[in-house]
């Protein structure tokens, strides 16, 4: 049994367990009425008190183990002289069971409830039945009365884990969606300031150089275009810094190509986990990069949990007018058809949560197309194409 109290309520208890064993030696020395049993009682309560205010005796099972021997012999004595002592043994079961471990309460409480049946017939008691039910079935209900308790206690202490364990769980959870909902928001906005504010100003900026082109020489509202020309200018440069720090850390500092091959490298194998670039590398818009980066996540996290494959291999090909990102893995492959709308092969959070209609979606906003070839025991293999912003020729860059 552990010797610490579990709960106040356990504490009340142990408190009126002294008071009642206290009781019975005032009881067993008055009912003797002899020097010697007032005495036996004296030094059987002084023991008992050491244990009660010595804190070793519920921090140590060592400790207690000898407070215990030494109260069960004091008793003993005390049960020669006084028939009456036989009822201390009551609460002597529950210090037993309370302080020692079951190997060894359970034994103690059979000795002690042997000492009492031979105590009362040794003092000229009827060796009847009454003699031996009423020590066993005191014993039997302080065993059942504290084995109770202590199944009761570890099932509350598994629950109080369990719940601790599920709030943790459900703070962490919290945690990731706050997490994934702000960097879904930090690519929303750098999309929205790309495509408008920053089309816009760009737009603006060749409109004016157009303007100053056609103004004739000398015109005095040259010096004002020029000057919105300029701001333009300076706005629009100031709009692309907006939408490079809202942009993934992966991309924050180092192109596309490099942020795959770094998911590559941190991927936990097995599979090994290659990556390829095809073709000359050109700058992507930043909602380019956001969108094969991410789609590149979760498909690599699909392979790592589910497909158990011995390979996979990222490439990212740059071709005359379009971008492409092939992943492959030689798992155990599944039916594309098969997986709900809504699902993937996989959409917990650890890949962002983002399945393959999540995956399709990102491509097909930007004007490109997604499409999965698998089958059971063949692999999986997902191709992402998108087309440049520009009609017929690679970006140089983001506008």
């Amino acid at each position: 049994m552990d010797v610490r109290p579990h709960s106040p309520v356990v504490a009340a208890l142990r408190l009126c367990l002294y008071a009642l064993f206290a009781g019975l030696l005032v009881f067993a020395a008055v009912r003797a009425d002899s020097p010697a049993a007032v005495a036996a009682a004296l030094a059987t309560g002084a023991v008992f008190a050491c244990g009660v205010l010595s804190p070793p005796v519920r921090r140590s099972r060592r400790t207690a183990s000898l407070w215990l021997a030494a109260l069960g012999a004091a008793w003993l004595v005390l049960l020669v002289f006084s028939p009456a002592a036989v009822w201390a043994a009551f609460p002597l079961y529950f210090l037993q069971l309370h302080l020692l471990p079951v190997r060894w309460g359970l034994p103690a409480v059979t000795a002690t409830a042997a000492a009492a049946i031979a105590g009362f017939t040794g003092h000229g008691g009827q060796a009847g039945p009454g003699a031996f039910i009423g020590p066993l079935l005191g014993a039997a209900v302080a065993v059942a009365t504290v084995l109770g308790y202590e199944a009761l206690y570890r099932e509350s202490e598994r629950r109080r884990e369990l719940i601790e364990e599920l709030v943790a769980t459900r703070a962490e959870l919290a945690g990731a969606e706050r997490a994934a909902g702000t960097l879904a928001e930090r690519e929303r906005l750098a999309r929205e300031i790309h495509d408008t504010l920053a089309q816009g100003l760009s737009s603006i900026q060749l409109l004016l150089r157009a303007a100053q082109r056609a103004m004739p020489a000398g015109s005095p509202a040259a010096a004002h275009i020029e000057q919105a020309r300029a701001t333009a200018q300076d706005n629009l440069a100031e709009a692309r810094r907006f939408v490079r720090a809202l942009t993934p850390p992966d991309l924050e500092h180092g192109s596309l190509a490099g942020a795959l091959e770094r998911l590559c490298s941190r991927a936990a194998g097995p599979p090994t986990v290659r990556f390829s670039v095809s073709g000359a590398p050109a700058g992507l818009p930043t909602p380019y990069e956001v969108a094969l980066l991410r789609i590149a996540q979760s498909a690599l996290g699909n392979t790592l949990r589910h497909a158990r494959a011995g390979r996979a291999e990222i490439t990212l090909s740059f071709m005359d007018t379009a971008v492409a990102l092939d992943v492959v893995d030689d798992g155990t492959g599944f039916v594309p058809e098969a997986v709900p709308v809504g699902a993937g092969a996989a959409c917990g959070p650890a890949d962002g949560g983002f399945g393959l209609p999540a995956m399709r979606s990102r491509a097909e906003a930007l004007g490109g197309t997604f499409a999965v070839e698998s089958a059971p025991g063949q692999g999986t293999a997902v191709a992402v194409t998108l087309p440049y912003p520009a009609a017929a020729a690679r970006p140089g860059g983001g506008a």
